[in-house]
């Protein structure tokens, strides 16, 4: 079984990394662009039955730091 997890800052946070990107993104020319927030996705692949709540236990206890960040988990 497969989970993807997708990780963002939550609002507020303030966010170097999306600010450097947007900043590159105008200097190639793109200006449609009003902001930029940047986050990661992590692929896992489980064993089956491994139960909602133990992957949602990995992600509060390694996978996010859920002071300034969300998860989602989507099962594929």
């Amino acid at each position: 079984m497969k989970a993807r997890i997708f990780v963002t800052l939550k609002n507020g946070v303030l966010d170097p990394q999306g600010k450097a990107i947007h900043h590159a993104l105008e200097g190639l020319g793109f200006g449609g662009v009003n902001d930029v927030r940047q986050g990661k996705l992590i692929e896992l692949d489980l064993a089956d039955g491994t139960s909602d709540a133990d992957i949602e236990a990995m992600c509060t206890k390694l996978l996010a730091n859920t002071v300034i960040e969300n998860f989602r988990i989507e099962r594929a």
